[in-house]
């Protein structure tokens, strides 16, 4: 590991030891989830304190470069906030069930949406919102009982980030599902913020772990209520009803509930935030019209929303009108909402395929909705790789988890029915049984 971090002179200061694994994570020499030296081994080798390098490591996982992990020490970030080099491809005839992608197949078709594109140009000092997009996100948030301004961000994790700036500063804490989408800790750290992990079972967050999160100081709560990334986990009306009252509990919190596959996840939404007076619902439309067009509308209480938008005029100033209009023309074309339900029926009757080809071999496994299966295994990262070698490319549980047991994710977008049992027999082969369950 010594020599990928090279260039570091002996002696050298806190700073100069970040900027050269900063450089090294940048330049691939060290790659996602590669596990660096001990504060110990990297001060002895370098003839400094370990205090020296502790500041170090400090100030990277500060800027969501690394992060602890009591099992393996301190690793780099699954997702850097950095420009750094792609991942190697996955080999020829590999199943990519890693990526997270919808199926092409049941997105809305571009053509006609682009050829309704009013070709004149926006110019500074309109609105930001397209009117009809808004009215749009309106009725859709209406339909289901959520009232409140509208904003509209550049992808979901673009709203995340800008709700967090509303309230947070540096050093708060937020929490988070255990396991979560990756990107959301790694969000969390470039922030400054501090993840306060959060056990999710079938019905989303633990309730007394999350009222345990926010004694704890935690300030925000970022919560999935249906197609949870990566367990599947969907929020019913009795564990939603057990959560605001926890929330309610806690009205100082920022409550963001990542509402992100809301058309195709499978289930009904189930409301969290209706006790707090600082909340959003987000609504991204990359798994649903397609991930190219960057557009999340997002509704919140009038104080988050103003800010939200506040701050983006700062910055990018609004979402491409091109990208609204895009959005807009997909959303309301003639077709799309029974595109729509059959996608929400075809990805559930793939992802309970699997479930139903995994439990025939005895093999627990959850995704009671969304868009992947999870796989408790004792192993994964051996698993992954033996997988691998068998043809399937899957992610293993640790890019996910905080605390969690170990396990893998796999995408099922577009495993068809009838490969989910030679995937499943893949995985009964390998057999690294012994992951925790989960139970709700």
């Amino acid at each position: 590991m010594f020599h990928l971090i090279h260039g570091i002179e002996p002696h050298a200061g806190a700073a100069t030891i970040a900027s050269k694994i900063e450089a090294a994570i940048a330049e691939g020499r060290l790659a996602a989830g590669a596990r660096l030296p001990t504060v110990r081994e990297l001060a002895a080798g370098l003839e400094v304190s370990p205090a020296t390098v502790a500041a170090a490591y400090r100030a990277l996982g500060q800027r969501g470069l690394v992060s602890g992990n009591s099992r393996r020490g301190t690793v780099v970030a699954s997702q850097p906030p950095l420009r750094v080099r792609g991942g190697r491809p996955l080999p020829a005839g590999t199943r990519d069930l890693v990526s997270g992608n919808p199926d092409p197949g049941l997105l809305p078709p571009l053509a006609p949406a682009l050829a309704r594109l009013d070709p004149v140009h926006k110019l500074y000092g309109g609105p930001v919102m397209l009117p009809r997009l808004a009215e749009l996100a309106a009725a859709d948030f209406a339909a289901d009982g959520i009232s409140g301004d509208i904003a509209v961000a550049g992808g979901a994790l673009d709203a995340i980030e800008r709700a967090l700036q509303t309230q947070l500063r540096p050093g708060d804490r937020v929490a988070v599902e255990d396991p979560s989408w990756p990107r959301i800790g790694d969000l969390i750290r470039s922030l400054g913020l501090v993840p306060e992990p959060v056990r999710v079972d079938q019905y989303g967050p633990v309730p007394g772990e999350l009222d345990a999160a926010l004694r704890r100081g935690a300030k925000a709560v970022i919560a999935t209520p249906r197609g949870q990334n990566p367990t599947g986990a969907a929020v019913d009306a009795q564990r939603g009803r057990l959560l605001c009252e926890v929330l309610g509990r806690h009205p100082d919190a920022l409550v963001i509930e990542d509402d992100y596959i809301a058309a195709v996840a499978g289930a009904p939404y189930v409301s969290l935030h209706a006790a707090n007076p600082r909340w959003v619902v987000v609504r991204s439309v990359s798994k649903v019209l397609g991930p190219d067009l960057r557009v999340a509308p997002m509704a919140g209480d009038r104080m988050t929303i103003s800010r939200v938008e506040g701050r983006q005029l700062l910055g990018a100033g609004w979402v491409s009108h091109l990208l609204q209009q895009t959005a807009a023309n997909l959303w309301d074309a003639a077709g799309t909402q029974e595109l729509l339900a059959r996608a929400a029926r075809v990805y559930a009757q793939r992802r309970e395929a699997l479930l139903h080809a995994l439990a025939g071999r005895g093999i627990t496994a959850y995704g009671r909705t969304g868009l992947g299966v999870w796989v408790p295994l004792a192993e994964e990262v051996a698993a992954v790789q033996q997988l691998l070698e068998r043809g399937w490319a899957v992610s293993a549980g640790e890019r996910f988890r905080f605390r969690a047991p170990a396990g893998i994710r796999i995408t099922t977008t577009t495993l068809e029915p009838g490969d989910a049992a030679d995937l499943a027999a893949a995985i009964a082969e390998i057999g690294h049984p012994g992951g925790a369950t989960y139970t709700g």
